[in-house]
């Protein structure tokens, strides 16, 4: 079985996938999770700090981890097809960091990225190590729009 570290380098930027954010999914969002004004009303947030309907960060958040989800999805079969076994990811035992740096407005979409930073060997639990991996978004203009670092639990 391979590892994160082995399959890819520390430094290397991996793009996971992109999402569109409409402004029907943005208001669903909201109303479950996050119901500011300016996440659920179009004309209110016309008139507020961000002068147009946005996403909440955590929607943007989610977002990244729906892409992981399915990038890493397709990656065990990839490496699967060419007779090797992915490493086994596991939770994450949190995250820090975690930066909003431009709204994402209803239309917008999202490329979103990881980068491994370094990857290490947990004395105390054999065969697992922790990933450290840098999670970032821009939009279709090439803006940063989330960053945050990430530790991931691998399992051998």
């Amino acid at each position: 079985m391979m590892t994160l570290a082995q399959l890819y380098e520390a430094g290397r930027r991996v793009v996971i996938g992109s999402l569109t954010f409409a402004a029907e999914d943005i208001i669903r969002f909201a109303r479950d999770f996050d119901p500011q004004p300016f996440h659920l009303d179009e004309e209110e947030a016309r008139h507020s700090l961000f002068g147009g309907l946005c996403a909440s960060g955590w929607h943007t958040s989610a977002g990244w981890m729906h892409c992981f989800v399915e990038f890493w999805k397709g990656e065990i079969q990839r490496l699967a097809a060419e007779g090797l076994h992915a490493p086994k990811l596991g939770p994450s035992p949190g995250f820090r960091e975690l930066k909003w740096l431009k709204p994402v407005y209803a239309g917008d979409t999202i490329t979103y990225a990881v980068t491994l930073i370094e990857a290490r060997v947990v004395a105390s639990r054999p065969g697992w190590r922790i990933n450290t991996i840098l999670c970032e978004g821009e939009n279709q203009h090439g803006e940063a729009v989330i960053r945050f670092e990430s530790k991931v639990i691998e399992f051998a």
